[in-house]
């Protein structure tokens, strides 16, 4: 499984980003005073600024401080980083945990077709996920709420697919997270949300493979919406 960003966190400064949501750092910026933080975490103040300066050198909050304390907002990474932990939560404690994003669909630029061929790819695909993927990506523009939900992601189960190299370069790992992609009353499985470990997409983008053209087989074109449900990866 891939590492979830809440993992790149200790303890101690998740509890820290935690509080920092709490007092709304996750819907605007909120003024936060190490002494209150301190109490809260049962530590020191030098411990308390320690973990806020651990948080803005991550790149979870942004910081600016003020002659009373410090203003703070979770960013991006920060909010991924609460909705793995949370995720996590719900794998424990509820039976229906699956995730489901919503997108729409979109045009690449055609780089899918060539790498999903490659042999290093087909073995790894044919022998972990069950198929030989059709050549090529289906490529989806999340909405608003699905990019945010991206974070549980990471929390899902997956299937490594491990870096390899041939006589002229080494090619990338990639995690597939197993799923089911549905439009108009139809749905097709299996299929597999792919992301490489280095990627120029940004996080608003997935792409999907599957054993089938899903263009084809769902009736798709550029705009339509899809949703892609989340399952658990078979236990073998």
């Amino acid at each position: 499984m891939a590492e979830s960003a809440a993992s790149t966190l200790d303890h101690d400064e998740l509890l820290a980003l935690k509080y920092v949501a709490l007092d709304g750092g996750l819907s605007g910026t909120v003024k936060v005073s190490c002494g209150d933080l301190a109490d809260r975490l049962d530590a020191s103040n030098q411990t308390a600024s320690r973990r806020l300066q651990a948080l803005e050198a991550g790149d979870y909050v942004d910081r600016e401080i003020v002659a009373d304390g410090q203003w703070l907002t979770i960013s991006e990474a920060g909010e991924r980083a609460l909705r793995s932990e949370y995720a996590d939560y719900r794998r424990l404690f509820e039976t229906d945990t699956g995730l489901t994003l919503t997108g729409t669909v979109t045009t690449g630029m055609g780089e899918g077709k060539h790498y999903i061929s490659l042999p290093g790819y087909e073995r790894q695909f044919e022998d972990r996920l069950g198929y030989t993927p059709f050549p090529g990506t289906l490529n989806v523009d999340l909405d608003e709420a699905s990019v945010r939900a991206r974070g549980e992601l990471d929390a899902q189960e997956s299937i490594p697919i491990d870096s390899w190299e041939d006589d002229d370069r080494t090619y990338g790992a990639a995690t597939c997270y197993p799923a089911s992609v549905a439009f108009d009353g139809q749905a097709f499985e299996p299929a597999h949300i792919i992301v490489p470990d280095r990627t120029h997409h940004d996080e608003e983008n997935i792409e999907i493979i599957a054993p089938v053209k899903l263009r084809d087989e769902l009736d798709l074109t550029d705009d339509d919406t899809i949703s892609i449900h989340l399952t658990e990866a078979d236990d073998e």
